[in-house]
């Protein structure tokens, strides 16, 4: 087991959703103190090509040949800080960033995902409204949707729907079916949140890990999005539900992931900073963030 040496790679990122924020999510966590909290001087920054609000006709999608590119020059940059023993942690932007970590660890071989958001993720672009990836990080990254960004390199799936853990999930009914393919009809481990409300941070952390680590998965990347986190706890995102988890459980079971020796990062979406204009919510999820990154520690 190697310590941890973070690694930040910032993604000013809103192609797959819209640039009234979300963008400025990694200059406001800087801001806030996440970079000294790390110990991380390092970073670099993903050069994002400007926002087209006109869906691609081939398909259906906002921003398809930018989110590609992104996820491109993402996955180089995650490869290269696994290559030289860092810790990536990834600072978005939208969900479609996922696209990125996952691509670079399935040049390497089969690797998990645990997914911690609020929504599923789940949809064909004909089923969402705006066109918008966001809804759709979760299809895509399982093989299901476009060419384009399902199959990357190539290589389709980029993650086995039995190599994923959906954790936190609590907006039923939206985004949550491909066409007529119900999330839970799948092989993906999900794990709503009131599941998690009856059993437990500690029960879901385990059912997570066991998802990411079974027999031949070499190893898991982390996505967090914060709309998981309660609603009143977190109301700088884009689109608000009630409930989510609170900050001790999702501490609780990013702590239990990010320490366990199979995990190779780590990222960070949907902060919106124009809705959190003093920064005290900038303040407390870089802590969440620093607390929860075994840093100089023992994985």
């Amino acid at each position: 087991m190697l310590p941890v040496n973070p690694f930040i790679i910032e993604v000013p990122s809103p192609l797959g959703l819209r640039p009234d924020g979300v963008q400025s999510a990694p200059d406001a966590l800087r801001k806030a103190g996440l970079h000294a909290r790390l110990g991380a001087p390092d970073e670099e920054r993903i050069d994002v090509p400007a926002y087209c609000g006109i869906r691609d006709p081939q398909t259906g999608v906002l921003n398809p040949h930018g989110i590609a590119a992104v996820a491109l020059d993402l996955a180089a940059s995650v490869g290269a800080a696994l290559d030289s023993q860092r810790f990536p942690i990834v600072l978005g932007g939208d969900c479609s960033i996922v696209l990125g970590p996952m691509l670079a660890l399935r040049r390497r071989g089969r690797y998990g995902l645990v997914y911690i958001d609020g929504h599923a993720d789940f949809q064909h672009p004909s089923d969402e409204p705006n066109g918008e990836v966001a809804s759709l990080d979760l299809a895509l990254v399982t093989g299901r949707g476009p060419e384009l960004l399902a199959g990357l390199d190539g290589l389709r799936p980029i993650v086995r729907d039995e190599d994923v853990a959906l954790v936190g999930y609590r907006v039923f009914g939206d985004n949550d079916h491909v066409l007529d393919e119900y999330i839970r009809d799948t092989a993906i481990t999900v794990i709503d949140y009131p599941e998690i409300r009856e059993h437990g941070a500690a029960s879901t952390l385990g059912k997570a890990l066991a998802a990411v680590t079974r027999t031949g998965v070499e190893g898991f990347w982390v996505h967090l999005d914060v709309d998981v986190l309660d609603d009143e706890l977190m109301p700088a995102v884009d689109y608000r539900h009630p409930g989510g988890l609170t900050w001790e459980e999702a501490a609780e079971i990013l702590r239990g992931l990010l320490g366990d020796e199979g995990a190779r990062g780590l990222e960070v979406t949907i902060y919106n900073p124009r809705l959190d204009p003093d920064g005290s919510l900038a303040q407390r999820l870089s802590g969440l963030i620093a607390d929860v990154v075994p840093v100089g520690g023992i994985r």
